[in-house]
C-alpha cells in the first residue's frame, strides 16, 4: 500500500487570487491564531503595536478646522434686514391664512326666532267656517278625499265617514231593509 501524505495543514494566511498583497502582509501574523479567532477578532498588531492604547476622540478634520469669525462690521444694512423680515412675515401670514381659514361664526338662531320672532310679524288666526271636533270627526287624508277612485272597496254610505265598518258586503240583498233603493247590477 502506498502511504497517504499527511494531511496538509492549510495555512490561514494563504494568498487569494486578488488579495495577494494584503495576504502576504499578514502572513507572519497568522501563525499564532486559528482561522475562527481571526474572523471573530481580526488580526492583532496590524494597525497598532500597543494593544492597550485608547482611541482618539478628535478627528484630524476637527483638529484642523477653524470656524470663520465675523469681521465685527455690519455686512448688511438695517433697512435691507427690516425689509427682508417684513416680506417674510407677510408671506408667512398669507400662507397661514390660506391653510387655516377662519371658522365661520356659528348661528345659534332657531327657526322660530328667525321666522316668527321678526319685527313686524303679526300672527293671524283664521276664522272658523264650521265647528270641528277632533274626537269625533273623520281625519282628512288623500284616501278620504279620493275614496270614489279606489277600486275594490264596498259601497260608501256617507262621504263624511267613507272607511267606517260596513256589513253590506256580507248582508244578503233581501235583508237590506234600511235602504230605499237597491244597488244596480252594472
Amino acid at each position: 500500500m502506498t502511504e497517504q501524505p499527511a494531511t496538509v495543514i492549510k495555512k490561514v494566511g494563504q494568498c487569494m487570487l486578488h488579495n495577494w498583497a494584503e495576504e502576504r502582509a499578514v502572513a507572519a501574523l497568522d501563525t499564532e491564531e486559528t482561522r475562527t479567532q481571526i474572523q471573530r477578532h481580526g488580526h492583532r498588531g496590524i494597525l497598532t503595536m500597543d494593544q492597550e492604547s485608547k482611541m482618539e476622540t478628535v478627528t484630524t478634520l476637527k483638529a484642523a478646522y477653524i470656524p470663520p469669525r465675523s469681521q465685527g462690521v455690519r455686512l448688511r444694512g438695517i433697512r435691507g434686514e427690516l425689509l427682508e423680515k417684513h416680506i417674510a412675515q407677510m408671506i408667512s401670514e398669507k400662507v397661514h391664512a390660506e391653510r387655516n381659514p377662519p371658522t365661520p361664526k356659528t348661528d345659534f338662531c332657531s327657526t322660530t326666532q328667525r321666522d316668527f320672532c321678526v319685527e313686524g310679524f303679526v300672527p293671524l288666526t283664521p276664522d272658523k267656517t264650521q265647528v270641528h271636533d277632533y274626537k269625533t270627526d273623520q281625519a282628512v287624508t288623500f284616501w278620504s278625499e279620493n275614496c270614489q277612485l279606489i277600486q275594490g272597496v264596498t259601497a260608501i254610505q256617507t262621504l263624511k265617514a267613507p272607511f267606517r265598518k260596513s256589513a253590506l258586503f256580507s248582508t244578503p240583498i233581501s235583508e237590506r231593509l234600511d235602504e230605499l233603493e237597491l244597488p244596480s247590477d252594472n
